[in-house]
């Protein structure tokens, strides 16, 4: 089915309007439809009082929706024609609390529950990692323990950071002993960077999730990687997290923790394409901070990935 033909939501082309113009939304969606009407909820959640460090990720969603000015909807690479597939909007932003860590998660757990109660699949816009653990609540609460592909530079097992245990670099830890991820089907892709002791990254192992340090995606494609990936991860339900510090700063300097010696922006095309056929039933990409990065090339890696995951969706066609 061409644009012409569907009835979908479709981005606003460069020739109907210029991209300076038009609506302040994800690819210029025309943001008419609530999540009834939809399959995918692009999601903005301008969230940043978890961080540790530098803050700034609350700006994430409104930066990397200007860039996304610059996609369009079918993904030259791989065939994919998410728009004509799928009903897909923007349905806005999460309304967080700027003053109330606590609150602002149950904001989130009530938004998420309300849009899954219409069976679609939100992907989300960040906001710093802490993003992640009221959005896995909503989502187990419809489909229970799910796997996870996790990018990142950062494991987020930390039991405590400054004696909060709710924070950007907790959430997954918190999402085991609540039950919501299966264990047994969790990746983490891209961990390095320094230490404060010898077995950080061990928690994560003994719990059965494969730990994939940077050190096994020097130099190389990640496709057989993702062939194991999958295969780890797959027989159920499976959820994408990606932190854009998963990336070396060369490629997304605007982020709040960054590390050296990351991933490649093809390498992480890679990881999230090697995600087609999973039952993914939700995503995000998080920990954008527009203002360390100002010539917007980390909004606009974002949204490039952003658009990526639409495209890997269950229920996606590909164009012969």
């Amino acid at each position: 089915m061409s644009a012409e033909e569907t009835t979908n939501p479709q981005p606003l082309g460069g020739n109907e309007m210029p991209r300076f113009g038009g609506p302040a939304t994800f690819m210029r969606l025309p943001a008419t439809h609530g999540p009834a009407d939809l399959d995918v909820a692009v999601v903005g959640v301008p969230f940043d009082i978890g961080t540790s460090n530098r803050p700034g990720a609350r700006f994430g969603p409104r930066h990397i929706r200007a860039e996304s000015v610059l996609l369009r909807p079918y993904n030259m690479a791989t065939r994919a024609a998410p728009f004509d597939s799928l009903r897909v909007d923007d349905v806005g932003d999460v309304a967080t609390n700027p003053y109330n860590l606590a609150d602002s998660v149950e904001r989130i757990v009530e938004h998420y529950d309300e849009l899954l109660g219409h069976d679609v699949v939100p992907v989300s816009i960040g906001g710093d990692h802490t993003i992640v653990l009221p959005i896995l609540r909503a989502i187990a609460g419809v489909h229970g323990p799910v796997g996870l592909v996790h990018v990142d530079a950062h494991t987020d097992i930390n039991d405590a950071m400054f004696g909060e245990r709710i924070a950007h670099g907790t959430p997954f830890r918190r999402a085991v002993e609540e039950g919501l991820l299966d264990p047994g089907r969790v990746a983490q892709i891209g961990v390095r960077g320094t230490g404060y002791a010898a077995d950080d990254f061990d928690w994560s192992r003994e719990q059965g999730f494969r730990v994939v340090q940077i050190e096994e995606c020097w130099n190389r494609s990640l496709v057989p990687l993702m062939d194991e990936v999958t295969d780890k991860v797959d027989g159920g339900p499976v959820y994408l997290s990606f932190d854009i510090d998963g990336l070396d700063p060369a490629f997304a300097p605007g982020t709040g923790t960054p590390e050296i010696a990351g991933l490649t922006v093809p390498q992480a095309l890679e990881i999230i394409r090697g995600c087609r056929g999973l039952d993914l039933v939700g995503a995000d990409l998080v920990e954008v901070a527009p203002v360390y990065d100002l010539t917007g090339s980390t909004s606009l890696v974002a949204a490039n990935l952003l658009y990526e995951m639409l495209c890997v969706l269950p229920g996606v066609e590909y164009r012969d």
